[in-house]
């Protein structure tokens, strides 16, 4: 068991400047921040008084003991891999890996450190997620059948462009289907089951759209149906399309629950028919739960409290020696459905195994599959993040994109 302070340094200086504060409450010290973004991060070591690299290798030399990776989203698992091989423990923003290949090697490498490791995925650790397995393994609902999880987030061309800075920038280069964790995630906690293979299909880019004065260059949204290893149906529905929220259902053999997707979506609805109810039960109950854990700490955190938790948890598997629940399979199992929704949508539907990646026989078979719809990666063999083929960007939406960049100090990208 490793006690006092956990000394962490956190890789990005965007999204990573949200665990600087959030590290401190739950007993990790920040002491090294790293990102190429030399303005911005000098700005950021000076106010919080910690060491500053832009050279990661130099970084993972300071005295850590953990690293929290929140660079960008399709480069996790190389930085994971090196600093689980300089001794440090790795919570990693998600998703776990770009390819098959990164995937079979991410597993490897944490069995071989012994290190923690744990995808920073926040979104079951929302109220009603946490309140949602607590029923569920209280029996409450019975076994999974079918769910669903759903996250959409639309953003206007100005919203999407600042926080896509570059042609070349991963949420311009994205398919529809890879940011699909917030969906599944959920599911995966709440049920403690894991999909096994996916079907998919995609939604394009439509040109009775308005808001296309951005630089992306992949599909709008996508479903995807996963099969779980139960034989229940699950079904992901996202991202960018209109009616911002999130909402997970599950219907299990003796009851249904989820949260509310009117009023407060923090509530839990748990129904039972009339020939399932037990004694004290009630057909219908509509709630607000409470938090597990620290629920004055979670309140003030963001994510609906989801940042809070994966700081909480990431400590407290440090501090036990023990890997967290979001450890390396899982993450890798809910990272895979994206990626093999993919093919699946690029094969008209058709259905993907998720390979598990526990298994060193099924490690072997995918170890040199470096398939990507990534920039820097394109060329022969490669898919396109369209599942129509190549887009091709209007003069006007690229000139109004580099005028975003320019105001947001990032007239250096293409």
């Amino acid at each position: 068991m490793t006690t006092g302070k956990i000394r962490v340094g956190v890789v990005g200086v965007g999204r990573g400047s949200s665990f600087y504060g959030g590290a401190q409450v739950v007993g990790m010290e920040l002491v090294a921040i790293c990102d190429v973004w030399e303005e911005r991060l000098l700005q950021l070591g000076s106010e919080l008084g910690v060491a500053t690299y832009t050279d990661y290798d130099r970084f993972l030399e300071h005295d850590l003991d953990a690293v929290i990776l929140a660079n960008f989203f399709h480069q996790h698992a190389p930085f994971a891999i090196r600093a689980l091989e300089a001794g440090k423990h790795v919570m990693s923003e998600v998703s776990a890996c770009k390819t098959l290949a990164e995937a079979a090697a991410l597993a490897r490498a944490v069995e071989k450190s012994g290190k923690i490791y744990m995808i920073a995925e926040n979104y079951p650790y929302f109220v009603y997620n946490q309140e949602m397995r607590r029923l569920y393994q209280e029996g409450a609902v019975g076994e999974l059948q079918f769910g669903e999880g759903e996250y959409i987030h639309p953003f206007s061309s100005q919203e999407h462009n600042s926080i896509s800075p570059g042609l070349d920038h991963w949420r311009n280069n994205i398919p529809a289907t890879y940011y699909c964790t917030h969906a599944l995630a959920p599911i995966m906690y709440i049920t403690d089951r894991r999909p096994t293979s996916v079907n998919a299909l995609c939604i394009p880019q439509s040109s009775a759209d308005k808001e296309r004065l951005h630089a992306r260059v992949a599909d709008q949204a996508s479903t995807i149906m996963c099969r779980m290893d139960n034989e229940a149906v699950v079904t992901l529905n996202g991202v960018v399309l209109r009616g911002h929220g999130n909402w997970y259902r599950i219907h299990g053999t003796r009851g249904q629950m989820e949260n509310m997707r009117t009023g407060d979506p923090h509530r839990v609805r748990l129904r039972h028919e009339h020939y399932d109810l037990l004694e004290g039960e009630e057909a219908e109950m509509i709630y607000l739960p409470e938090f597990p854990v620290s629920p004055e700490l979670a309140q003030r955190a963001g994510h609906g409290g989801g940042d809070f938790f994966t700081n909480y948890h990431f400590a407290e598997a440090i501090r036990n020696n023990e890997q967290p629940y979001l450890n390396v399979y899982r993450a890798l199992d809910m990272t895979i459905v994206g990626i093999q929704a993919y093919r699946s949508a690029l094969a008209g539907g058709a259905p993907f195994e998720v390979p598990d990646m526990r298994d060193e026989a099924v490690r072997v078979r995918y170890e040199n599959d470096h398939w990507s719809p990534f920039y820097e990666d394109r060329g022969p063999g490669q898919p396109y993040p369209a599942t129509q083929g190549p887009m091709t960007l209007s003069d006007e939406a690229v000139a109004y994109a580099r005028q975003v960049w320019q105001e947001i100090g990032r007239g250096d990208v293409l």
